[in-house]
């Protein structure tokens, strides 16, 4: 067995998660690899949403332009229901304070595309086919056995272990931590297709007693993405093939899938030229720690839940990027271990949160009460216009969903200084935009101190001394007017743009207290 030079991190998993916690790591000077059992990123559409809070995560890293330029900002949701249909769009929803003011169609392949690749550009490579066998840990780290593709067993010594690597996860496994819930007792249907009929560049949902048929329109590799919940019964009129019972395990068929359409869908589809078909349970877990040790797990190792709302590759994103900035600050000196631990107190609530949110939207969409049925059938695409017609209506939902609604007011790595501003985003709240750019001007890896009011009312002498020994990680701003604060006020917005410290005035003592917590002074 070979041993192989030190990291500080090593990531097991190379999806999404995975693949923006090395992202994060790579721009912080972190010695990190990645490894995916998988020979191959997918190539499937899988998830289909990029939220908006996560194309600001990114944004520090140069790859929202480019997710965006891939994707589709103006997609609009049509409700189909008997003799109804309607329209719902799912941008310009009433939310000012983001660049970002839609729901990006774009599928986790193209995803996966773009992180991989900048990446590569700046040096990284995914091994594929590299596998985790084990991990021993020390005092000092964890050394890890892999066999890589070629089927070589080495030995890997790191600071930090991340599982990005799915419900399944090895690491978790390997760590210890339980993963508590149940598989619901539905199969679905899933296809990456042509079809014929359906209006372009549109969602489609249509309504039915059995469940909900949806249509996302992707782009490539094909240009709908079909789900939809596998009845009873349903056969195949090509080969006679029925599957028994919902759960059968009889193979998904382009015909099987044209039988439901014409079953339950209101308007004449024709289903063509599919690119993959499958069918699968879905489940509802979640981690009971997200961290053991030197040993954490994010993404789908750490939560996984139905599709509803799109929420799960986003969460996974953003728990890497809430991740991978403390990891990197810990390994390098500037910060102090105890940054790590709120990882779990951050991340874990949002979790759960996400947990509930998705349960609740995938009965209301499955379930069989006649009540619910008629309801999900008739009243939905009637009132959902109607709640979503005044615009503060249409940004609260848009936030929630968006997930530019989380924050992280109850964490110890957030805190209000004295006669903090009572007015505007509070301590644990993500930093707003704002029509000077206020997220621009803070969108590049890094702590970001803000001066807000006149530039006068600072003394330069007493800004750098509270900077003093951590200005490489701390840079300073002088906004003027363009903040979301009255008056005079200091802001520390954390690398995952979240507000740390806020207070009024300008004395900066209880914002060197806040940095004297956490981040180490260098000479």
């Amino acid at each position: 067995m070979t041993e192989a030079p030190p990291l500080d991190v090593l990531i097991v998993g190379a999806g999404p998660t995975g693949l923006a916690l090395a992202t994060q790591l790579q721009a912080y000077g972190a010695r990190f690899r990645i490894v995916d059992r998988s020979l191959d990123r997918a190539r499937e559409s899988r998830a289909l949403a990029v939220q908006p809070r996560t194309l600001e995560a990114l944004a520090p890293y140069g790859l929202s332009a480019e997710l965006v330029r891939r994707g589709n900002p103006a997609v609009q949701l049509r409700m189909h229901a008997p003799g109804r249909t309607a329209r719902l769009p799912l941008f310009d929803l009433g939310v000012a304070d983001t660049p970002y003011p839609f729901l990006l169609c774009l599928s986790q392949a193209e995803t996966e595309s773009v992180l991989g690749d900048r990446l590569a550009e700046r040096g990284a490579q995914v091994e594929r086919g590299s596998e985790l066998l084990g991990l021993t840990r020390e005092d000092a780290g964890v050394v890890c056995r892999l066999r890589t593709r070629h089927g070589v067993e080495e030995s890997v010594r790191a600071r930090y272990v991340v599982g990005c690597d799915g419900s399944r996860s090895t690491v978790r496994n390997l760590a210890g931590i339980a993963f508590a819930g149940s598989a619901y007792p539905e199969t679905f249907l899933l296809a990456d297709l042509e079809v014929d009929g359906l209006e372009p560049g549109a969602a489609h949902a249509f309504m039915t007693d059995t469940g909900v048929v949806f249509f996302f329109p992707l782009g490539s590799p094909a240009s709908w993405r079909m789900l939809a919940m596998k009845p009873p019964g349903l056969a195949d009129p090509g080969t006679g093939t029925e599957a028994a019972n919902a759960d059968s395990d009889a193979d998904v068929s382009l015909g099987m899938l044209q039988s439901l359409v014409d079953r339950y869908v209101s308007e004449p589809l024709r289903l063509r030229d599919p690119v993959w078909m499958t069918d699968f349970r879905i489940h509802c877990r979640g981690a009971d720690r997200y961290r053991s040790g030197r040993l954490f797990v994010a993404g789908d190792a750490a939560h996984i839940h139905s599709p509803a709302g799109g929420q799960g590759m986003n969460t996974g994103i953003q728990d890497a990027l809430n991740l991978g900035w403390k990891l990197a600050l810990v390994c390098r000196g500037d910060a102090s271990p105890a940054l790590l631990d709120t990882y779990e107190s951050e991340r874990a609530p949002v979790g759960r949160s996400v947990l509930r949110f998705t349960h609740r939207a995938f009965t209301l969409a499955t379930s069989r009460l006649p009540l619910i049925r008629q309801a999900r059938t008739h009243l939905a695409p009637r009132l959902a216009p109607l709640v979503l017609r005044p615009r503060i209506l249409r940004g609260a939902a848009f936030r929630a969903l968006g997930q530019l609604s989380i924050r992280y007011r109850r964490s110890p790595a957030t805190a209000a200084g004295p006669k903090s501003p009572r007015r505007g985003p509070r301590p644990g709240d993500r930093l707003p935009d704002t029509p000077h750019g206020l997220q621009a001007l803070t969108a590049e890896p890094g702590y970001h101190l803000l001066l807000c009011g006149p530039p006068d009312a600072w003394n330069d002498d007493r800004v750098a001394a509270a900077v003093e020994g951590r200005a490489h990680l701390v840079k300073v701003h002088t906004p003027g007017a363009g903040t979301p604060w009255p008056g005079v006020a200091h802001c520390l917005v954390r690398p995952d743009g979240y507000i740390g410290y806020l207070a009024s005035g300008t004395d900066t003592a209880g914002l060197v207290d806040y940095l004297d917590r956490w981040l180490e002074r260098k000479a």
